[in-house]
């Protein structure tokens, strides 16, 4: 599984990046977080942080 990113419920607060432990997550030109799937260890810790409920396993 892999963190995915709901684009249209980010609102680019960052909670995600401060909690992800393999720095998997960042921010694109538009204030979204985005995820390299490459590096994301499936510990869904920024699932638990984001206040949008914008990130889900996949």
């Amino acid at each position: 599984m892999v963190a995915i990113i709901k684009a249209d419920e980010c609102v680019g607060c960052g909670a995600c990046i401060d909690e992800c432990p393999s720095e998997a997550i960042t921010l694109n030109a538009d204030n979204i977080a985005v995820v390299d799937a490459d590096e994301c260890i499936d510990c869904a810790a920024c699932v638990d942080v984001c206040p949008t409920d914008a990130i889900a396993m996949e």
